[in-house]
């Protein structure tokens, strides 16, 4: 007869899998030429997208103020990452898009996450990780890239 480990086990768990999978990503980034990308920047750019958004719309995204995104804004075009332009389809307005460099990060972040599922899959094998992932999507939100959760992108 086994125990059930006590609840409090089950969210560290989900979030010592998570640090692994983030830290081994900007580990392998860092290596390919991404030395500050941060785990905050990849949600940022998700955000942003490939049509790009106002700093009040990534604000509302992120579920920060228009000042703390305009902060990330800035951070991220220090690096590279994004520029800002007038909104071709509305002059006044100013968009937030991603550079090359941008995307390449993104594009790069997919392809390492794709080796860093399969290393998973190698040590508790395909099925097992397919099933764990099918019962993840059944106990959270289906709204993958919702990103507006109190207190992870501002103060």
């Amino acid at each position: 007869m086994s125990i059930d480990p006590p609840g409090f086990e089950l969210p560290l768990r989900l979030f010592l899998g998570f640090r692994v999978l983030i830290d081994e990503l900007h580990a392998e980034l860092a290596r390919q030429g991404h030395p500050h990308a941060r785990p905050m920047h990849g949600f940022v750019m998700q955000a942003i997208g490939i049509e790009g958004t106002t700093a009040v719309e990534l604000g509302r995204t992120l579920g920060v103020s228009k000042q703390a995104a305009g902060k990330t804004i800035e951070t991220l075009e220090r690096l590279g990452y994004v520029e800002r332009a007038r909104d071709p389809r509305d002059t006044r307005r100013k968009i937030v898009r991603l550079t090359p460099w941008g995307v390449d990060v993104l594009a790069r972040s997919a392809r390492i996450f794709d080796d860093l599922r399969a290393r998973w899959a190698a040590v508790i094998g395909d099925e097992r990780l397919r099933d764990l992932e099918a019962d993840l999507r059944k106990v959270t939100p289906q709204d993958v890239f919702r990103l507006d959760v109190p207190g992870w992108f501002g103060a």
